[in-house]
């Protein structure tokens, strides 16, 4: 069965579902889903993001806030993978998926091997919030992901039909 492994930081909205199953028209498709388990955030990136958007109120949080313990961020990464496999799920999908570490790319580098390689994946798609920082300099996931994996990786920013380069 083909396979599109999504490797999102936050819980799939159903704008994010709809986008991604869109891309196939065939409903055959078996969806894998990765959640980053991520206690390592660059503060001052969060803040230019939050500002970049117009969210003063969350910049002020990471401004003052403090990072996630491990087991804090497995359990934020674990309740994010079970709400988009239960919207996958409600929408028709096949879906499973995991909690990585908190590089992502080593797990979404196995998931691609464990289908048989870039030919036995049919997507690559990383689903994320815009991050002007990471973006620009090229450090996002996806643009990691296509560096590593030597193949098309798809991003979609999170809850829009917004393309990410």
């Amino acid at each position: 069965m083909p396979t599109t492994v999504v490797l999102t930081e936050d819980a799939l909205t159903d704008a994010d579902v709809a986008h991604i199953l869109s891309l196939h028209d065939d409903q055959s498709e078996r969806y894998r889903v990765l959640v980053p388990s991520d206690t390592d955030r660059n503060v001052v990136a969060a803040i230019i993001d939050h500002l970049w958007v117009g969210e003063l109120r969350e910049a002020g949080h990471d401004l003052v806030g403090k990072e996630p313990t491990p087991d804090q961020a497995k359990a934020t990464a674990a309740e994010r993978l079970e709400a988009s496999l239960a919207a996958l799920r409600a929408a028709g999908a096949t879906a499973d998926g995991e909690v990585t570490e908190e590089d992502p790319l080593p797990a979404l580098s196995s998931a691609v091997a464990a289908e048989g390689g870039p030919g036995g994946v049919v997507d690559v798609v990383v689903v994320t919030y815009p991050h002007v920082v990471a973006d620009t300099f090229r450090s996002d996931w996806a643009s990691r992901a296509r560096e590593h994996l030597h193949a098309p990786v798809l991003h979609l920013y999170a809850g829009t039909s917004e393309i990410g380069d």
